[in-house]
């Protein structure tokens, strides 16, 4: 066995010729957990080797992007689709939009959505949602209202979060969740996608607030807990009932004071159990 600098190590047997190895800040091979094994080390150590290893990553990636060179964001301003008007809750053409709005439990007169009741094609059963940077459109999605796919159209720019231009400086909290309508329902943020890019990291830090990233439960939200852990920032995990798979889901039986204390009382901080209900709840989806 050679053992490295940095406390890894490579093992070579001469005799049958099995291999293994270890570099920290990476995950145990199924060659080396064997080996580990063999050597009658004890499941719960190797398991604490395996989560102390990820941790030494999570925190070199934090030192390393502490030293990386802050850019201003800017993103460039985008004309919305014509077709569209401003809803209107006076307008009676504009109902099934506000029924819609409702029926995914966000508020109809809390954001500038727009909509095109005049339109004969699927236009007219959509709604328009603008993606706002300190007050400037830099893009949208549309949400198709019918059963149809796709069910979303988007004009996005790269390293774009929605939802930022909804916070306001008395918030402790920032929310960071992957959908639009999941950030309409508390006022959260969205990556719009199950990654974390760059440019969205340092714009969710630059906030200044506790961030808490909430998962959907399905293999994307998989994904971005691992992006999580990778950044550092703590992850909910509540026990919602039967059948919720999203924030939005959530909110829509549970309302959203009930949803949004059911995140703060499952926020969890620590890496290595953020790790291991990541796992738990791969097994139930």
């Amino acid at each position: 066995m050679k053992l490295s600098a940095d406390g890894g190590f490579g093992y070579s047997c001469f005799n049958c010729g099995y291999t293994a190895g270890f570099v920290p800040g990476k995950s145990l091979t199924y060659k080396t957990r064997k080996l580990l094994e063999w050597l009658n080390v004890d499941a719960e150590v190797i398991e604490q080797i395996n989560l102390d290893s990820l941790r030494y990553r999570v925190m070199n990636g934090l030192i390393t992007t502490q030293r990386k060179e802050i850019k201003p964001v800017n993103f460039e301003e985008r004309e919305l689709p014509a077709g569209f008007e401003l809803i209107d809750p006076s307008n009676p053409r504009h109902n099934a939009y506000y029924e819609y709005l409702c029926s995914r439990s966000v508020n109809p007169d809390g954001y500038p959505y727009r909509v095109s009741p005049d339109s004969e094609d699927r236009q007219g059963k959509s709604i328009l949602i603008p993606f706002t940077h300190k007050g400037v459109v830099v893009g949208n999605t549309i949400r198709f209202m019918d059963a149809r796919a796709p069910k979303y159209i988007s004009d996005s720019q790269p390293g774009y979060v929605f939802g930022l231009d909804l916070q306001q400086t008395s918030w402790q909290h920032l929310f960071v969740v992957e959908g639009v309508f999941d950030a309409l329902s508390i006022n959260a943020v969205a990556v719009l996608h199950n990654d974390i890019n760059d440019v969205q990291a340092q714009i969710i830090r630059a906030s200044g607030k506790q961030i808490t990233v909430i998962p959907d439960y399905d293999q994307a939200g998989l994904a971005l807990i691992a992006k999580a852990v990778e950044l550092g920032w703590p992850v909910s995990f509540p026990e919602w009932p039967d059948g919720v798979k999203d924030v939005n889901d959530a909110v829509k039986i549970m309302g959203r004071l009930a949803t949004v204390l059911t995140i703060l009382q499952s926020r969890e901080t620590i890496k290595g159990k953020i790790i291991i209900k990541g796992r738990e709840l791969a097994k139930r989806i």
